[in-house]
């Protein structure tokens, strides 16, 4: 199966190598067609129209945005989404199907239950949260119960804690691949849409087992 690759910045590459190590067809999607991902990989440009005419069987790329990489989801159901440009891929996704707006004030729902100190930001709707507030994570860390930087043992994964949190709203669980590299499962994000169908106000969350990020929407 397909695998969709949102951002070909640094984060982007990764994501590549991993699946060009699994063998694993993948699109990446990006606004510039002049991306890290594409300059390195020389991967072949192709439009969404061509999306049932082309070979699977390898890496391509589409330019675009949270629009494209929608029609992409819709058509391919990709296996595996790799969310590495800066933006919450899963709540823009819910955004852009079903024309939900940003909803500021929906996020004193999530403040009243969250700890004060893995809170980064909040604000325009979305809080940031993390269980390493203060200094710079390892790189390709492998996600322990004790973090390595701080020496503090997580009480529960974030994706839990957001899910307590977030009683009325939908968390995504980013899968670690191997240490560094996460993604998320397309049958999670099927789920989401059809969770989201319908309804007038929501709260979209999408964590690891250390960071998180959740997005109140509405009408």
């Amino acid at each position: 199966m397909v695998s969709l690759v949102f951002g070909g910045g640094k984060y982007g590459i990764e994501a590549v190598e991993y699946l060009k190590s699994k063998k694993k067809p993948f699109v990446v999607v990006d606004v510039d067609s002049s991306c890290h991902v594409r300059k390195k990989y020389d991967l072949p440009k192709v439009r969404l129209s061509q999306l049932e005419e082309i070979d699977h069987g390898e890496g391509y790329f589409i330019e675009g945005g949270v629009y494209e990489a929608l029609k992409i989801y819709e058509k391919l159901k990709p296996e595996l989404v790799f969310p590495t440009a800066p933006i919450h891929l899963s709540a823009s996704l819910v955004q852009e199907k079903h024309r939900y707006r940003v909803w500021n004030e929906g996020v004193d729902f999530l403040l009243s239950g969250l700890p004060p100190r893995v809170i980064v930001s909040s604000g325009r709707g979305s809080v940031v949260v993390t269980y390493n507030r203060d200094e710079e994570c390892q790189p390709y860390c492998s996600a322990p119960d004790v973090c390595p930087v701080t020496g503090i043992k997580k009480p529960t994964p974030m994706y839990r804690l957001l899910e307590f949190a977030v009683r009325d709203g939908f968390v995504v669980r980013s899968h670690q691949l191997k240490p560094g590299i996460g993604a998320l499962k397309g049958e999670e994000i099927d789920l989401l849409m059809k969770w989201a169908e319908g309804k007038d106000r929501l709260l979209v969350g999408t964590a690891c087992r250390c960071h998180g990020v959740v997005t109140a929407l509405k009408r």
